[in-house]
């Protein structure tokens, strides 16, 4: 028996067949068992290491037919919808353990956390006029951030992958799909299969970096959560030679900041993840390529299918729609750090000797693109990076300058208010027209004004072709004129 299963490799002999099997890893990661698991075609490993068939025993056959009932089962596990989310968080948490990046919090850091959270509510309290937003601090493990943020993956995943799921198979001809025949359903749940297989390599790569529970810049942490890693943050402050307890309040700042904008900007949250979705909505494929997809399925032989998804065929091309959507996800993003950068500035400038240091290099981390960009870029294609992040915290600098924190932060009371690309090119012009503006203390009364007005003028602008009407035709009033006379 020369030939390994569909979709499989084979896996290095070197690696330590005990790992998944500690207490640890069955209690977080779920069934605790040896080696990787994968769906079909998605870089799995079988225990053994055989290639070509050799060092083959009944035991490996075995194993090998374990772990592929075990991949099997999750076709019908994690849901209806397009992405398997229980294969995700179990790849996620086996390749966490594996390594070695599931170190439980000690009570220690526990109180450190909770200590410095509290701290940086009071530091922040002078430099905004938004309230704290933190209820809960949390201390996480690298396991707890994965399970924790798993339902806003959700949400950010589900809309592009069932609309990489679907957008292919509408625009197939009728004659590939009679060709396809049952295998379609089969490649549904390889597409679930696959995006949950992406999901939990990035998780696990991401869960081993990230820092806070906003350090992506999305609210991915339940609402009013702030959550710092001390074992990610520990590492991080070795690579900025910092001393720990300062890095620690650097960052805590910096999750409370975010908690104050998405607790108390109620668009905000819903905005940033809808514009994904908008994102989504764009994604098309490009119909020309699938004309040969009939001759290029073999019913009878699974590897074909297999080969097809490998294949460049199905990938999405981007759309006009997409670059507007990502646009404005970059901007607002830019919006948020800036923000963020420019208030955590202000508190801590003449506290923390190594604040300048620190928010340069998380500027230069963010910006540049770390394990958050290049997971979404994996995922969904999208490139989660506040490329203007300069550009918008010297605005934000500039609105403070000029009109004081509690005109800086309405700028936040609504999204029309806000800056817009443009803006970041000349922040002098939006700053002048904030000042300028005759109805600052109540900006969202003026937006309800100017929506006022221009409801009232659409209306009179439907009744004037009648009105105009009477009026133009010249021959009509003369005529009229001497018989009411």
């Amino acid at each position: 028996m020369n030939d390994m299963p569909f979709g499989f490799g084979p896996q290095d002999p070197d690696d330590d067949r005990d790992k998944g099997e500690s207490s640890e890893g069955r209690s977080e990661g779920g069934a605790g068992n040896s080696g990787q698991q994968s769906g079909f075609g998605f870089g799995g490993a079988l225990p053994g290491g055989m290639p070509g068939g050799m060092n083959f025993d009944m035991g490996q056959l075995g194993q090998m037919f374990s772990q592929l009932g075990q991949v099997l089962s999750h076709s019908g596990s994690g849901g209806s919808g397009p992405v398997n989310y229980d294969l995700a968080k179990q790849l996620a948490v086996q390749q966490l353990h594996s390594k070695q990046r599931t170190e439980r919090p000690s009570q220690q850091e526990v109180k450190g956390v909770e200590d410095a959270v509290h701290l940086a509510e009071l530091w922040l309290d002078p430099t905004t006029a938004l309230p704290a937003g933190v209820r809960t601090a949390r201390v996480w493990s690298s396991v707890d951030w994965v399970e924790q943020t798993l339902p806003t993956w959700q949400r950010l995943c589900d809309p592009v992958a069932q609309r990489m799921s679907t957008a292919w198979l509408d625009a197939m001809p009728e004659e590939a799909k009679q060709a396809a025949g049952p295998l379609l359903s089969m490649l549904g749940q390889m597409g679930g299969l696959g995006f949950g297989s992406q999901l939990g390599n990035s998780l696990a790569e991401l869960g081993a970096e990230v820092l806070t529970s906003s350090d992506v810049g999305l609210p991915l942490a339940p609402e009013g959560t702030a959550a710092l890693l001390p074992a990610n943050v520990s590492r991080f402050a070795e690579g900025v030679d910092r001393p720990l307890d300062e890095v620690t309040l650097f960052l805590a700042v910096r999750e409370a900041a975010h908690h104050r904008l998405f607790s108390h900007v109620p668009w905000l949250r819903q905005r940033l993840l809808a514009t994904v979705e908008e994102y989504a909505r764009g994604i098309q494929v490009d119909t020309s390529s699938l004309e040969d997809l009939a001759s290029k399925i073999d019913p009878t032989d699974p590897s074909s299918m297999q080969e097809l998804m490998g294949s460049n065929l199905l990938e999405p091309k981007t759309t006009p729609e997409q670059e507007a959507a990502l646009t404005r996800l970059e901007t607002l993003l830019a919006l948020v750090e800036g923000w963020v950068d420019v208030v955590v500035s202000d508190a801590l400038s003449e506290r923390l000797p190594g604040a300048g240091a620190l928010s340069e290099t998380i500027r230069r981390r963010r910006a540049s693109g770390g394990p958050a960009e290049q997971t979404f870029a994996t995922l969904i294609g999208l490139e989660l990076r506040p490329r203007r992040l300069r550009d918008a915290a010297n605005l934000w600098r500039l609105m403070t300058e000029r009109h004081g924190t509690d005109s800086r932060d309405r700028v936040w009371d609504h999204p029309d208010l806000l800056p817009d690309a443009s803006d970041l090119d000349e922040p002098l012009d939006f700053a002048d027209r904030w000042g300028g503006a005759s109805d600052l203390d109540d900006p969202i009364a003026a937006i309800k004004r100017a929506e006022e007005a221009e409801q009232r003028a659409a209306e009179s602008g439907e009744g004037k072709p009648e009105d105009s009407s009477g009026k133009s035709d010249g021959s009509d009033d003369e005529s009229d004129g001497p018989d009411a006379k």
